[in-house]
This record gives C-alpha cells, sequence and structure tokens, in this order.
C-alpha cells in the first residue's frame, strides 16, 4: 500500500464525518473492501460530498439504453483525454470487472480509435469526447448520427451527463492531486 497523501488537501478521518457520510464510505468499505480515495479526499468538504455521489448515483444507477459499461467506457475515455490519473485508474478497473476484459480499458486509455468496441461503441465515445471538448458545436447533424447507431434522445442525454459530470471529477481529481488506491491498478486484470 502507498504512503504518499492521498490529497494536496486536508483528508478529515472517517469518525469525524457527519452519520449520514461515515454510513456511506463504511458501505462502500464493506462492499469493496477498501474506501475508494475519491470519498476521502472530497470528504473535506461534506456538504460537496454529498452532492457529488448524489448526483453520481442518479446518472450512474439510472436505467439506461447503455451498459454498466458502456457507462464506464466513456468515464474512462473522456477522463484520459482530460488527463485524469485518478478516474482512469479507478474506473478503468470497473471497466475491466464490467466488460469482463483485462484489456479493454487500457486500450480506450490509449486510443479509443484502436479499441476493441463496436461501431456504436465508437459512435457514443466520439459525440462524448465531442462534449467534453467542444460542445458548443453540437448540432441536429450529431443527434442524427447517434441515432443511426440506435441511440435515443435520453440515452443522448446519458452520454452527455455522464461525460460533464465526470469532467468535473476529472478537474477536482486534478486539483486535488488525488492518488488512486493501489488496489485498482490489478482489480479486473
Amino acid at each position: 500500500m502507498s504512503d504518499h497523501p492521498i490529497s494536496r488537501f486536508p483528508v478529515p478521518e472517517i469518525t469525524e464525518l457527519p452519520k449520514d457520510l461515515q454510513d456511506m464510505i463504511l458501505a462502500v468499505q464493506e462492499k469493496a473492501g477498501f474506501v475508494p480515495n475519491v470519498f476521502l479526499t472530497l470528504a473535506h468538504r461534506p456538504d460537496e460530498l454529498r452532492a457529488f455521489f448524489a448526483y453520481h448515483d442518479a446518472i450512474m444507477l439510472r436505467e439506461s439504453g447503455l451498459t454498466k459499461a458502456e457507462k464506464e467506457m466513456i468515464i474512462v475515455t473522456t477522463s484520459a483525454d482530460n488527463g485524469c490519473l485518478y478516474c482512469v485508474v479507478a474506473h478503468g478497473a470497473i471497466l475491466r470487472i464490467y466488460a469482463k476484459d483485462p484489456l479493454i480499458a487500457d486500450q480506450l486509455a490509449t486510443n479509443h480509435y484502436k479499441a476493441d468496441v463496436t461501431p456504436r461503441q465508437k459512435a457514443m465515445l466520439d459525440f462524448a469526447l465531442t462534449v467534453s471538448n467542444d460542445a458548443s458545436s453540437i448540432g441536429e447533424d450529431d443527434f442524427e448520427f447517434m441515432k443511426s447507431h440506435g441511440f435515443t434522445e435520453e440515452d443522448i442525454w446519458d452520454i452527455g451527463a455522464i461525460t460533464a459530470f465526470f469532467g468535473l471529477s476529472n478537474r477536482m481529481a486534478n486539483l486535488t492531486s488525488m492518488r488512486p488506491n493501489d488496489q485498482f491498478f490489478t482489480m479486473g486484470r
């Protein structure tokens, strides 16, 4: 286990947090076997931690035309484009598990054009990168292109919401120098 700091900002002890956050973090620890550093880092501001995970859960846990693996593909691809080590490593681990593929996260983080994905998934990732880098250019042609690949208006919203949310996450992870948990590097391999 690493002895490097997980954040450049103070990290509170779990026992110092409000009870609802303690319960949330301990439930994650019980399920994962460790506490992902994102919880501890963002606990520096408890109200923001609550809001962050409320929105995370609203977009990531809702029923969708996107699979869990596809949602993680968006996160890994856009996080790599944003230079976010934490999200590439943590969500790469989750993607490897959901996709049952030890290679896919590294492929997407390096070059999604060369990754073993379907044409539909490539269109999804291209659109997510447009949302991330040039959202003002999105027009009706983009929606028609996405629909030609089988995406609904709600799916397109999901792609945009995941991309936008993780744009925030990427920026906060970089601002705080959030360090990925060592466990994430080997999960799903």
